[in-house]
């Protein structure tokens, strides 16, 4: 298979409760392509609710674990080297970074509260690390898509484990895995009901086909700002908004080659 560069798209969109009240997005994303035979790196975070620095929260840890990623990868270190904990000492690393926000700001650690996610992905291995709920999801080569970690839930859909809980280090999921994996989609829980099936524990995969359409279709390897912002669009539009009223993150990666390049579709499964 020919094979592209890593071409992306990526948004954070404000849910219309939180616009309603004038509250900040309280989701946050980054992304990286780490190296000459790039890794590919994409973490998304989902602020609490009840947390008032939650979209602080969000945005360090995003930072800081994309930085614990590129730090372990200019070491000298191969991604099949990773370890589960490696990656506990990476949440170590967020909420240390959180702690000292919270004491310049004289808050309680608590009020970051964040749920955090991350996919990093080689020509030829990939790692994945989850607290709390939101979800990544693949397409293994010949395959269908299927999810990484079912999203963390506690006894009610809304409860959910975050990175500054005192069990959050006990939580961590972690797969590390051999082989290509060419489309990987993260998101946070804002619009899991959208994409994955409660009842059968199964991926929505027309949904993501739609979706990588687009992104297939890209000239440039790279993160595209212009399908970014229609991306965000399509978070805000009321087909989607009817459908959940929370934050949206959604980050979509692709190193495919196009097929029917079309827009990105604004219907929800």
């Amino acid at each position: 298979m020919d094979l592209q560069a890593w071409r992306l798209a990526a948004a954070s969109a404000l849910g219309t409760s939180h616009w309603k009240t004038g509250a900040p997005c309280q989701d946050a994303h980054a992304w990286a392509l780490l190296g000459e035979d790039p890794v590919l790196v994409l973490v998304a975070a989902d602020g609490a609710g009840s947390a008032s620095r939650s979209d602080s929260g969000a945005q360090l840890a995003t930072a800081e674990l994309l930085d614990s990623v590129r730090g372990f990868l200019n070491d000298g270190n191969e991604l099949s080297a990773l370890t589960r904990e490696t990656a506990q000492a990476w949440i170590r690393n967020v909420v240390a970074r959180i702690s000292h926000r919270a004491d310049q700001d004289g808050m309680a650690v608590r009020e970051y509260a964040c749920t955090l996610l991350a996919a990093i992905v080689s020509p030829d291995h990939a790692c994945f690390l989850q607290i709390g709920d939101g979800a990544m999801v693949v397409r293994p080569r010949g395959d269908d898509w299927a999810y990484i970690f079912w999203p963390q839930h506690g006894e009610f859909i809304n409860q959910t484990v975050f990175v500054t809980d005192p069990a959050a280090i006990d939580n961590v999921e972690f797969s590390s895995q051999a082989g290509p994996i060419d489309e990987v989609a993260a998101f946070t829980d804002g619009i899991e009901a959208l994409v994955l099936h409660y009842a059968s524990q199964t991926v929505h995969g027309p949904f993501f086909d739609r979706m990588f359409q687009a992104v297939r279709a890209l000239p440039m390897g790279g993160i595209d700002q212009e399908l970014s912002e229609k991306l965000d669009q399509y978070l805000s539009s009321p087909v989607v908004c009817e459908r959940t009223d929370d934050d949206k993150t959604l980050i979509l990666a692709s190193r495919l080659p196009p097929y029917q390049p079309t827009a990105l579709s604004a219907e929800a499964p």
